[in-house]
């Protein structure tokens, strides 16, 4: 089971989502989007809360409110952390997730501690966490299926920017021979590089005359 929320509406269209436990936590490590910023709580057990950005985004974009509304959702989500004042929650890229065989189900590390950014939790509000669940939505979602697709469609753009590219290439190309026979052309169509027939007559000696010289 996976959870759905929507960010504050003032700040963009976001979806904002968590797995019910440690091992849907695991499905979404491991089958996670590039667009992916993974949350939790610093040094404490939480729930790990994902924002998916626009596909351009990086996790330096976020929008401060929709950050506030993703570090409020995490502290609500631990135990010990909702219990508690001045949380610290951090957060990271999705591809900077490291997971090893020796970790636990649900455990994670990072592969650049400097990608890893904190925010300040002060305490707990009511009016964010309120908002967020009342846009809350339950789904069991094929994780591995979702990422495929979305490879599939990247793997089908790719290949659509590499045919549009050869396209462009060719016409390049064919343009660039066009210009050059024309400068062939120009070049042989040149007045004082010409000879007529009458030309040639006049600078070759007949067969007559070269017979007569030769006698």
């Amino acid at each position: 089971m996976v959870f759905y929320f929507k960010a504050r509406p003032d700040a963009g269209d976001y979806t904002i989502f968590m797995g019910l436990d440690k091992f849907e936590n695991e499905e979404l490590i491991k089958y996670g989007f590039p667009e992916d910023v993974w949350f939790h709580v610093d040094k404490m057990s939480s729930a790990h809360v994902y924002l998916r950005l626009h596909k351009g985004q990086g996790f330096d974009d976020i929008n401060e409110g929709v950050l506030e509304d993703c570090a409020q959702l995490v502290k609500a989500n631990s135990i010990q952390g909702n219990k508690v004042n001045n949380v610290d929650v951090v957060y990271t890229p999705w591809s900077n997730l490291k997971k090893t065989a020796s970790m636990d189900v649900g455990q994670v590390g990072f592969h650049n501690s400097k990608m890893v950014r904190t925010i300040r939790v002060e305490k707990r509000v009511n009016d964010i966490i309120n908002r967020l669940n009342k846009t809350k939505v339950e789904r069991t979602p094929d994780l591995r299926a979702e990422r495929e697709a979305v490879n599939a469609a990247e793997r089908a753009e790719r290949k659509q920017h590499l045919r549009e590219k050869k396209k462009r290439e060719d016409i390049e190309r064919l343009e660039k021979e066009r210009q050059a026979d024309m400068r062939s052309y120009k070049g042989l169509m040149v007045t004082d590089k010409m000879t007529s027939n009458k030309d040639i007559a006049s600078s070759n000696k007949s067969i007559q005359e070269l017979e007569d010289d030769f006698m």
